[in-house]
């Protein structure tokens, strides 16, 4: 089976980006973040997105570029967090490649996010709940809609991104 397409899902601060772009170098792929993505077309921030359009207006622009990008060939795709919250965006990753989720704890999550300020949902008084409350929301998807599972907890990239690689080879013998 040769893995056409790989899209990594997983929470803020999963790792995803910086996974997804040495994995793209390893299998020679093209690296898509879609909140780049979305970021370039758009010519503003996500923050700016949702102070704007709300987080129903980011999602419906994240719906349209994951359906857009899925569909190219040969590419490394980083979701953002909340992607697998909407039904199409989990359909359109599960059809047209080898999806991926990065997990890692809450813990792991804060510490590696909770400085950013590119992050609207964590602008709260308590963002160590916000990510609690993601987590119980999203985990049930993110595993619904993987293929594979890979930890990213107190790892190094090189380490997370040979792990992905020595599964994908398992599938493939």
């Amino acid at each position: 089976m040769h893995v056409q397409n790989l899209f990594l899902i997983g929470p803020m601060g999963a790792g995803k980006t910086t996974v997804g772009r040495q994995l793209a170098e390893q299998f020679r792929k093209e690296f898509i973040d879609s909140d780049l993505e979305i970021q370039r077309r758009t010519g503003v921030d996500i923050p700016t997105i949702f102070e704007f359009e709300g987080e129903q207006g980011f999602r419906q622009r994240e719906q349209e570029v994951i359906d857009e990008l899925t569909q190219r060939d040969e590419v490394v795709l980083a979701t953002g967090g909340g992607a697998v919250i909407n039904e199409q965006n989990r359909k359109a990753l599960s059809s047209r490649g080898l999806v991926i989720y990065l997990h890692c704890t809450v813990d792991q999550q804060y510490e590696r996010t909770h400085r950013d300020k590119n992050r609207p949902l964590l602008q709260t008084d308590d963002p160590m709940a916000k990510l609690k409350s993601l987590m119980a929301e999203r985990d049930p998807l993110y595993r619904q809609t993987a293929d594979l599972l890979i930890s990213t907890e107190g790892r190094n990239t090189q380490a997370v991104v040979q792990d992905i690689r020595k599964q994908i080879n398992s599938l493939n013998s």
